[in-house]
């Protein structure tokens, strides 16, 4: 359901097969791959059944991201050619041309059409013969984008195995019957929007797509009594709750399932004390989503504590020395399981830095309790998470050092009370330089995505650094936490 426009899945499926056949017609083969541009919920699904027929491989591309940074993208991939929505056609040609791969407009918004395809831009693709080797279900179907604390944009590649064991997992820890709805406000760029169409679609239930969060309409739609489940981050959650206001939850709604980043206790205190079935998760891209979850149901203390392992795979906490650490005592989490990555794209390096002896090295903090219950500590010591938006301080870094003026430049989170938390950089500029914040401030809107661009700015002397030169960022917080009134 997108909208007031509801599609069952014989609909959906005629559909995907037609434009399954445009992207062959159009020279798109199974084992290539293809990127999307989009902002659609429709198109993404059509796309991702689509892609998943033909056996070709789904680049979904964040279309919050500016130009340099989905061309860095593409030429990272390696794609042949980039499909678009409507309102994305003129910046995908763009991206095409400098690119060199061909550019495609999808129409299917029309509920009484066929979707439709055109060449618009770019290399045409000549047609091939199906391969029929690129069917099973190792073959890779998405490709999305991730990053670690260097900053390096990394695909990772999920095939339909992990997704399918994903989705079992997640049938086996939480349930999803057939025609129950599933509220989906997630950007469907990102493996938290997209494991909905896939889980649903294994499922049979319902997926209700919202091309945008608005906590008005996520209001609506819960206020009808019809949905089951829903997906949210920790800043969504705050704003659905405000404007929610004192009332019980509706009946049906059984879990509430929260990830992103780890929710603050007075915030699950107060969905708990209204009736919310919250269910805490931890997840990432390279494990196909969802990780451990809390069961709605669990009442003990820490509420964002006893995240349960999905079943089908295993959690595990390493030392620094490489060591399993004890029960209670902190470390790397690391995963093992059907529902992991193949590999980063054309990154071996990164690839067998994260996937060693079948364990995925996440750099993420946690520890696990006699029980074997997760508690996540911190999502990559250094990450910012804004608005469930992943901000990688090391890349905002490298786009300042960019600037001509800019010696050193050092990023860190704020605490905000919308979106959770916010960037702010601190910048040491260039003896004798006239830099300011409005200059900066342009600098970094020209190359980074808006939700990247640091909040505010901050001149100093130097950065605080320790003996082997590495940025003592813990002090910069600090130096934060004493500006404040």
């Amino acid at each position: 359901m997108i909208g007031d426009v509801c599609i069952d899945y014989g609909e959906l499926g005629r559909r995907a097969r037609a434009l399954q056949a445009a992207l062959h017609v159009q020279g798109v083969a199974p084992g290539e791959a293809i990127a999307l541009l989009a902002a659609g919920a429709l198109e993404v699904a059509l796309l991702l059944h689509a892609a998943q027929s033909l056996g070709c491989t789904l680049l979904a591309l964040n279309a919050r991201l500016t130009e340099p940074e989905l061309a860095r993208q593409l030429a990272a991939s390696g794609v042949r050619a980039i499909v678009a929505e409507p309102s994305s056609v003129e910046r995908a040609s763009a991206l095409a041309a400098g690119c060199g791969i061909a550019a495609f407009r999808v129409d299917a918004q029309s509920p009484s059409l066929e979707p439709t395809l055109t060449h618009v831009s770019g290399q045409r693709l000549s047609a091939r013969h199906a391969d029929t080797l690129a069917r099973g279900e190792e073959r890779a179907l998405l490709w999305l984008f991730t990053s670690g604390t260097s900053g390096e944009a990394k695909a990772a590649e999920l095939s339909q195995r992990a997704l399918r064991a994903s989705a079992r997992g997640h049938e086996r820890s939480i349930g999803l019957a057939t025609g129950e709805r599933w509220l989906a406000c997630m950007p469907m760029f990102h493996i938290g929007g997209l494991s909905i169409l896939v889980r649903c679609t294994l499922a049979g239930a319902s997926a209700v797509l919202h091309d945008r969060f608005d906590e008005g309409a996520v209001v609506a739609e819960l206020t009808s009594g019809h949905i089951a489940l829903v997906s949210l981050v920790p800043t969504m959650l705050a704003r659905v709750l405000d404007a929610w206001g004192e009332r019980p939850p509706p009946p049906r709604l059984r879990c509430v399932l929260l990830g992103g980043a780890a929710a603050p206790a007075p915030l699950l205190a107060r969905a708990a004390a209204l009736g919310f079935p919250i269910a805490p998760t931890y997840g990432l891209t390279e494990a196909a989503s969802q990780v451990a979850t809390r069961a709605p149901a669990e009442k003990r203390e820490p509420l964002g504590g006893r995240l349960r392992a999905l079943p089908g795979t295993e959690l595990r906490i390493m030392n620094e020395d490489g060591a399993l650490a004890p029960p209670g005592s902190e470390g790397e989490i690391c995963v093992r399981g059907e529902t992991l990555m193949t590999r980063y794209v054309g990154n071996e390096v990164a690839t067998s830095r994260a996937l060693r002896d079948g364990w995925l090295r996440t750099g993420d903090v946690g520890r696990l309790d006699d029980e074997g219950g997760l508690e996540v500590l911190d999502r990559r010591t250094d990450l910012i998470v804004s608005g469930g938006e992943n901000v990688y301080p090391a890349e905002i870094e490298n786009a300042l050092h960019e600037h001509a003026d800019v010696l050193e430049a050092g990023v860190v989170a704020r605490a905000d009370e919308r979106f959770g938390a916010r960037p702010v950089a601190f910048v040491v500029p260039r003896p004798s330089a006239r830099i300011d914040e409005v200059a900066l401030r342009a600098h970094c809107a020209a190359r980074l995505a808006r939700f990247k661009t640091p909040d505010a700015f901050v001149f100093t002397d130097a950065l605080p650094r320790n003996a082997a030169g590495k940025l003592l960022r813990r002090e910069l917080r600090d130096r934060l936490l004493r500006r404040r009134p």
